[in-house]
């Protein structure tokens, strides 16, 4: 069997880009996957000051912590100067040898008070700037989750879940990492380079101008590493979002993957992207790691060459031996902070292009807010869909003119090819989408005038994909109303038929559930899907292939229950198995986006058409 390309696999599972041409949605096509952020960020300042205002909210702490570098930097060229008298003081052979001694006791003192101080001030401004940097990224992961519950389900349905969860924890990682170690550095570097040159420049002038004439060849061999360097941390953190995108997906379809031996081709697609990763990180890492050899070896030429012409001057110039000491001394210390500042420039650059994927995700539109005069009726239930049309794209239509109403205590089912538009109808009711064309109603009042929080706690779903969340049977059925007693559980457990398989668990209501209910079987993780939904006191119930995952028995055993479930419920049904909806209020039969059939059961057979085919099995149900 033979794997996608690396090209089609990178394309597949870094989805960063925007979602312009939309998505299809549940029952519909899907979008295309988009690459991940490539190359340098496409406003390097604005983004710099978007990571920037995260922490400039402790501007006191972060005026303390400028102080302390200041500080700790004064110290240490102090620290410098002070051995120049201190070594003239010892070349000086008129000086009587006990008043030698005794100042450089003194002076010893001083050095070591000024390296203890320097010593306080550096941790000092370390603490603060964890403190400061942890703070921000506390927010940003705040902002990016909260940002991920306000986005609409149109985003989800389109985007990569491998590709958010890089997002959460590689990309804010490499911020993390830029705030805590980059940017101290950086300023810190800054702050000694002045502090050098301007003590270089008071010590000797010519020496300074001599050792300014490697300042160009720092500064551009630095940003010419540092501009290949950017370039590979960025295509390292597109090829790492599109390799966890594909952990996530092979891992959760395990089961797939067995069933059809597809194995080996998994294994190869995995190398490929593992190989693209290596690839790019060899690189990225390569070039990070030379910036520093080849600066020290810059430094090593000017350090000789400002010694040997500084030695020149001592014999023909007078210039003192003390004083050339502490400026080759300065003068490497001039290069350290140069080599400092262009190795920390590839970790700015793989955290800044993090930082764009991050702030791409908040950056996103989201869910359309509620209008200003949004109301919070007591719905009873009567739902009216007029001429509505939609479609995830605009140039293709999912649902064309369709209307039809449902009053309290009704069933109305939904049957058809898969892709006709069923689960879309239901999709528009909770407005996960907006519709393109007509209007729906619920109570004779607009579904835009709704408040979306109202909308939505009035509407039980039951979905084919079931999903239980970690924490015990108990918690997760009372998902469906927080303040419901066990009382109400345990009813409402009953109800769904599955109080009983619930107390042969090991703890019964109380058994933790993890892995998305791992340990239940897909059959019983529904029945907990349809107790969630029995304790809900929404007067509209939509059931999405809701019995689709128990087998015929059970679904026997539930089929009591669940016509207690709807009574007076304005309930929608999606089935497939065409039994579960015979005793159907209304059944719409859907092709093609349109309802081409309507009516009751008896109704509809009599009229022998695509309904008494399906049922019939004259015609297969797609």
């Amino acid at each position: 069997m033979k794997g996608r390309n690396l090209e089609e696999l990178s394309k597949r599972y870094n989805s960063s880009s925007s979602l312009k041409k939309g998505p299809g949605g549940p029952g519909g096509p899907r979008g295309p996957r988009h690459h991940g952020a490539k190359g340098k960020p496409k406003d390097t300042m604005k983004t710099i000051l978007r990571v920037f205002s995260y922490i400039s909210q402790h501007k006191i702490l972060l005026i303390v912590t400028l102080l302390c570098m200041l500080f700790s930097t004064g110290c240490s060229l102090a620290t410098s100067y002070i051995l120049r008298p201190i070594i003239n003081s010892i070349a000086d052979a008129s000086t009587p040898g006990n008043e030698r001694m005794m100042y450089l006791i003194q002076s010893a003192v001083l050095l070591l008070s000024l390296y203890v101080v320097s010593a306080g001030l550096t941790y000092l401004q370390t603490r603060l700037m964890v403190y400061i940097s942890q703070s921000a990224i506390e927010k940003i992961r705040n902002d990016l989750f909260k940002k991920v519950q306000a986005l609409p389900i149109r985003f989800f349905d389109s985007e990569n879940t491998g590709e958010i969860m890089s997002r959460f924890i590689n990309d804010v990682d490499n911020i993390g990492m830029m705030l805590d170690n980059s940017i101290v550095s950086l300023f810190s570097g800054l702050i000694t380079l002045v502090g050098t040159l301007s003590m270089m420049v008071y010590t000797n002038i010519w020496l300074t101008l001599i050792t300014l004439c490697f300042a160009p060849i720092f500064a551009f061999g630095g940003m010419k590493i540092a501009s290949v360097s950017r370039k590979y941390y960025s295509q390292q953190q597109a090829a790492l979002g599109a390799l966890n995108g594909y952990i996530e997906e092979t891992v959760s379809g395990q089961k797939v993957i067995k069933i059809f031996n597809h194995e080996d081709v998994c294994q190869d697609e995995f190398s490929l992207l593992n190989a693209d990763l290596r690839k790019k990180l060899i690189g990225a890492q390569f070039f990070g790691s030379i910036m520093g050899p080849v600066m020290g070896n810059i430094s090593q030429i000017s350090y000789a060459l400002t010694a040997g012409i500084g030695g020149i001057l001592c014999v023909l110039n007078g210039f003192d031996v003390g004083g050339l000491t502490i400026f080759v001394n300065y003068s490497r210390q001039f290069s350290q902070p140069i080599n400092t500042i262009s190795q920390q420039m590839t970790t700015i650059f793989s955290a800044l292009a993090g930082a764009e994927r991050v702030f791409n995700i908040m950056d996103r539109e989201p869910e359309a807010l509620d209008l200003e005069n949004a109301i919070s009726p007591n719905i009873e239930g009567h739902v009216i869909l007029d001429n509505v049309s939609f479609g995830y794209t605009p140039d293709k239509l999912v649902l064309k003119n369709i209307s039809l109403y449902a009053k309290p205590g009704q069933k109305i089912a939904f049957v058809g090819s898969t892709g006709a538009g069923k689960t879309t109808i239901t999709n528009l009711l909770n407005r996960f989408y907006d519709i393109a064309e007509g209007t729906i109603t619920i109570d004779g009042i607009n579904l835009k005038e709704f408040k979306r929080d109202t909308l939505r706690e009035n509407i039980a779903m039951v979905l084919q994909d079931t999903h239980l969340f970690t924490g015990s049977v108990k918690e997760n059925i009372r998902y469906g109303r927080l303040d419901a007693t066990d009382e109400e559980i345990i009813e409402a457990a009953k109800v769904a038929g599955a109080h009983s398989f619930i107390m042969r668990l090991e703890n019964g209501y109380d058994t933790l559930l993890t892995g998305d209910g791992a340990n239940l079987s897909q059959g019983q993780r529904q029945l907990l899907n349809i107790a969630r939904a029995a304790i809900s006191r929404a007067p509209i119930l939509v059931l999405d292939e809701a019995t689709s995952s128990v087998d015929t028995r059970t679904e026997r055993h539930i089929e009591h229950g669940m016509e207690r479930l709807m009574k007076n419920r304005t309930t929608f049904v999606i089935a497939h198995r065409l039994s579960t909806v015979r005793n159907a209020n209304a059944i719409m039969v859907l092709e093609n986006g349109e309802i081409i059939e309507r009516g009751d059961h008896d109704a509809l057979l009599d009229t022998k058409g695509r309904y008494y085919e399906l049922y019939t099995g004259k015609k297969e149900l797609d």
